[in-house]
């Protein structure tokens, strides 16, 4: 994993085991990697994966099932789709809605690209 210099290293973590699960990479009450196998894996220091799993805990992704490890919760996939909502609509959608402004872009032009991009990337 390449991680960006604009954002902190535990939410880009959050984002790839966020995206794993929105993929169906890992399932519900499927185990998830430890935080020493995470942190070998990304070549991170385990204190930041800590940190990653704790507020994908606090919000419901994730489950601590003690001394066993951690687990995809249930619902996992409406926590994954609230949380990454409230990002994207937070952080995300002004840079965009600026850019649409600035560039005059109208809507019917962006509906065409985003019906071209689904259809090339999620029909198969």
């Amino acid at each position: 994993m390449e991680f960006r210099d604009n954002k902190a290293i535990y939410l880009q973590i959050v984002e790839y085991v966020c995206e794993h699960i929105l993929l169906g990479k890992w399932k519900a009450d499927e185990k998830v990697p430890s935080v020493r196998e995470m942190a070998v894996a990304l070549e991170v220091n385990p204190n930041t994966v800590m940190r990653t799993y704790e507020l994908l805990q606090n919000k419901n992704i994730i489950n601590n099932k003690r001394g066993i490890g951690f687990f995809v919760a249930e619902n996992a996939i409406e926590g994954v789709k609230s949380y990454r909502k409230v990002q994207f609509m937070d952080d995300e959608l002004p840079v965009v809605f600026r850019n649409i402004y600035l560039l005059n872009i109208g809507f019917d032009e962006l509906k065409t690209k985003y019906e071209t991009f689904v259809k090339e990337n999620f029909n198969a």
